[in-house]
């Protein structure tokens, strides 16, 4: 199964990130998604095949700021958390 994600656009209130971390950010993010995703698969009204116009904001707890990678990981699962409903 393939399968597509496209990320228009992600806004991060509130969390200062420097722009030379954002590929760093970017990568982690795509890996552990694809991680997830691998593992748990999607929710019943993705795994058929969709699209979603946007998804509410997951709530996480910032550790490591400044870590571009963690950071990346953590809003993966966030995202995660809402594609697998």
């Amino acid at each position: 199964m393939n399968v597509i994600l496209h990320i228009e656009r992600l806004v991060l209130d509130g969390i200062d990130l420097e722009p030379a971390h954002h590929p760093a950010m970017q990568a982690a993010l795509a890996a552990e998604l694809g991680r997830l995703v691998a593992r748990g698969g999607l929710g019943p009204s993705l795994a058929a095949g969709g699209a979603l116009p946007s998804l509410p904001p997951g709530a996480f707890e910032l550790s490591g700021a400044g870590n571009p990678r963690r950071l990346g990981r953590q809003i993966a699962r966030a995202v995660y958390g809402g594609l697998a409903r």
